[in-house]
């Protein structure tokens, strides 16, 4: 298989979750990646031990305290042969430690850098986590917590793609570069449906339309997403309902439970399936 990064060597300063994820998308495309972890190790290793031991799978972990001469020196060691620095520190964070961009690029102009941080200039020291991120954004509905991490996960994808971006640049042997990736921006992007009104609750895909929405069966529930209009109409006629509405849906759909109705979907090409308790 073809991997584009493979001549690129990658140093991660990045803990928790959205560098570790990110970098895993380099050692994907082949790059060296070797991740500078404290002593006292990566905290995402005591939150979640075998999802941190699949995310970091590939990467080469050396412990460097970055509060001692000698750590740095050996950091500084490993970036004067490195094609990009990726890191989740604060900016003020790093530049106590000599990492901010203007002195990086100084010492080391082939290097490139993506920094992700919370929010965007000239914000970007302020503190966040993705909870604040969506909450914020109108992604979090109290008292339920998010079941998902929507900044992290967007913020991973985004970091990795500036960072290929970046070494390609480097392949071309250009300069090093800089890239901020902020995660507020990360979870406002993801939050564009429901922004534009697409899903909120009363968006064509928050509920509206009903060929597209939750009903509950004789036992459990399922998601219809019959959006387009060949889908529409063959559910309509499967199910022999002379009007197809939220009511007419909802009556029928209690004749039977959650799994027959996704047999039944599956053998009239519907795309209807059960909802996972999770």
């Amino acid at each position: 298989m073809f991997k584009p990064l493979s001549s690129m060597k990658v140093v991660t300063l990045a803990l928790n979750l959205p560098g570790p994820l990110a970098a895993k998308r380099l050692v994907e495309q082949g790059a060296t990646v070797i991740k500078v972890e404290p002593p006292t190790g990566d905290p995402f290793s005591h939150y979640c031990s075998e999802w941190y031991n699949e995310i970091n799978s590939g990467q080469q972990i050396q412990v460097v305290d970055l509060k001692t001469a000698k750590g740095l020196q050996t950091l500084s060691e490993l970036l004067s042969e490195t094609d990009l620095l990726l890191t989740a520190q604060r900016p003020a964070a790093l530049k106590r430690l000599g990492l901010d961009w203007g002195s990086l690029h100084n010492q080391y102009p082939q290097l490139n850098h993506v920094a992700i941080v919370g929010y965007p200039e000239p914000m970007e020291d302020h503190a966040g986590h993705d909870l604040t991120y969506q909450a914020s954004l109108g992604l979090v509905s109290p008292p339920q917590m998010p079941k998902t991490l929507v900044a992290d996960m967007a913020g991973a994808e985004q970091a990795a793609f500036q960072a290929l971006a970046l070494l390609m640049g480097r392949k071309a042997e250009q300069e090093g570069r800089h890239r901020l990736v902020a995660l507020s921006d990360a979870a406002e992007y993801m939050a564009q449906p429901l922004t534009q009104g697409l899903t909120s609750k009363e968006g064509l895909l928050g509920g509206k339309l009903p060929e597209y929405s939750l009903y509950e069966t004789k036992t459990g529930w399922v998601a219809i997403a019959a959006l387009e209009p060949h889908f529409r109409i063959r559910l309509q006629e499967t199910l022999k309902l002379e009007l197809l509405t939220k009511a007419t849906l909802a009556e029928k759909l209690k004749e039977r439970d959650a799994d027959e109705w996704v047999s039944w979907a599956n053998r009239h090409d519907l795309p209807i399936v059960k909802l996972a308790n999770v």
